[in-house]
């Protein structure tokens, strides 16, 4: 995602040890910049001074979503423009630069984007960036039951896909906001906006749009998080809210906490275990059997996931939570949501990794252990679109290796070169066909070559993959998983 920056002449870093002064532009005269009203008003943008990830200091542009006075002191609510928004953040007035503010326009109507509602009133107007991908009739997609021969050629491997002539690449046609991610090829162009907690984002209003929630305590771990989340409003003044990390009911205090705990008996989510390798174990919940806990659930989760609208009706939904165990029980590591039915073949409605558990390989673990239901089930699988930006990053690093893996593994027979088709890759790794197409083409891996479409391996390629494979201890063992799927469709009730 690009990030747009306001360069500020003399912007620089902090002294060491200084605090709420920056060397920075000069601030204006707080009169000079502001409304006829004397103040500053929501919908205004400007500069505003952030630490970036190499921790320097930069001026990105941002808008000002909120304004509150602490004790005669004033905060701003702030939202970068371009950058995610679980960066959002309340800012001092020392960190604004008010040389550039740019007041909000004047129009009396809410502009619309396809017939939904867009900015509020006053608020200036966002940009809504479309990547339009096509390929063009002279580059089909390679035929999903042609057969793909290896032979070596340069020092590399070149394995050849018969093409379907006339076939186009789908064009995303998807929107753009601060979370969303350009749609891989193959994904359809227009997801559908009901059933599995997607946001249509009609009602992405100024109170969605800000984190509500200052702090979670859930077991050892502090949590701060990322988005909003429609827990009760009177616990949303509070510095910390408190979860019971069993069955995830929420307190006001730390003392309310330690009286529950004394009648929790739980120790691990509710539901069946059906997988544990370890330490490691997954739960099935049952949205209807355990409807409380469901909730409970997906109220922590929008807290890090932007794209999901919460529904308080769980029932279609079936829980994978996975945990890590220790003597005091099962901890929650994650989890995965899917439908009881899908006619779209979703796997995966909403999928989470618990920030302290983040970068760990434990994405990956819930990911493949989605496609082993699926296998189980004998059906291909993908996950509901949008994604978020980093559940996108999971899920391409997840086929790329996974496809790699199989490419990779082919053996030649009598001297003859080996062959697979699109088709058997999804066989075998229950990946629906349109994200192995995706994948293959994100990898740059189809190259025309002799009147075929043929796959290049190069040595870089395989390097990076074996290399990647040596970092990802964490593996599912189907012998370990203990599942028989249901037929839903046959069920009077889920």
């Amino acid at each position: 995602m690009a990030e747009v920056v306001s360069p500020v002449p003399g912007a620089g870093r902090r002294e060491p040890g200084e605090v709420g002064r920056t060397r920075g532009p000069p601030v204006a005269d707080p009169g000079a910049a502001l409304s006829p009203q004397g103040e500053i008003i929501e919908g205004c943008r400007l500069p505003v001074l952030r630490r970036n990830q190499d921790n320097e200091d930069e001026w990105p542009l941002a808008e000002i979503l909120s304004v509150k006075d602490i004790s005669g002191r004033k905060l701003f609510y702030v939202h970068y423009i371009d950058f995610n928004k679980r960066l959002d953040e309340w800012v001092t007035h020392e960190r604004l630069d008010l040389k550039k503010i740019q007041f909000p326009k004047k129009e009396a109507k809410t502009p619309t984007k396809n017939g939904l509602p867009g900015s509020r009133p006053g608020s200036p107007e966002r940009e809504v960036k479309r990547k339009v991908e096509v390929v063009s009739p002279a580059t089909p997609v390679p035929s999903e039951t042609a057969p793909a021969s290896v032979f070596p050629q340069n020092g590399s491997a070149r394995r050849a896909v018969a093409a379907q002539p006339g076939r186009k690449r789908k064009s995303n046609c998807l929107g753009t906001d601060e979370d969303s991610q350009d749609s891989s090829d193959g994904i359809p162009s227009a997801p559908r906006m009901t059933g599995s907690l997607v946001s249509d984002r009609s009602h992405d209003d100024i109170v969605t749009r800000m984190k509500n929630i200052e702090c979670i305590e859930l077991g050892r771990h502090r949590l701060k998080p990322w988005y909003f989340s429609p827990y009760p409003q009177e616990l949303t003044a509070l510095p910390v809210l408190y979860l019971c990390e069993f069955c995830l009911k929420y307190g006001r205090s730390l003392k309310c906490l330690q009286r529950h705990l004394t009648k929790c008996d739980l120790r691990h989510p509710p539901g069946n275990e059906i997988y544990r390798k370890g330490t490691i174990s997954f739960f099935e919940i049952d949205g209807r059997k355990n409807k409380s806990y469901s909730q409970n659930l997906c109220l922590l989760a929008k807290c890090f996931l932007d794209h999901k609208t919460l529904y308080y009706d769980t029932d279609p939904f079936l829980f994978y939570v996975m945990t890590e165990y220790d003597c005091k029980g099962f901890h929650i590591v994650g989890y995965f949501s899917k439908e009881k039915e899908s006619t779209e073949d979703y796997n995966v409605a909403c999928i989470l990794t618990l920030p302290p558990y983040q970068r760990r390989g434990y994405g990956k673990l819930l990911i493949e252990f989605s496609y082993e239901l699926s296998k189980v089930e004998g059906k291909t699988g993908t996950p509901e679109k949008p994604l978020s930006d980093l559940g996108l990053l999971s899920y391409r690093s997840y086929w790329s290796q996974t496809i790699l893996e199989i490419l990779m593994g082919l053996k030649s027979e009598s001297g003859e070169r080996p062959q697979i088709t699109i088709n058997e890759i999804s066989e075998i790794t229950s990946i629906k066909k349109e994200d192995v197409i995706s994948t293959l083409q994100y990898l740059n891996l189809i190259n025309y070559y002799k009147g075929q479409y043929i796959l290049t391996l190069s040595e870089d390629i395989v390097d990076g993959h074996e290399r990647a494979m040596l970092k990802r201890l964490l593996r599912i063992d189907s012998k370990c998983l203990h599942f028989t799927p249901k037929d839903w469709s046959k069920r009077g009730k889920w």
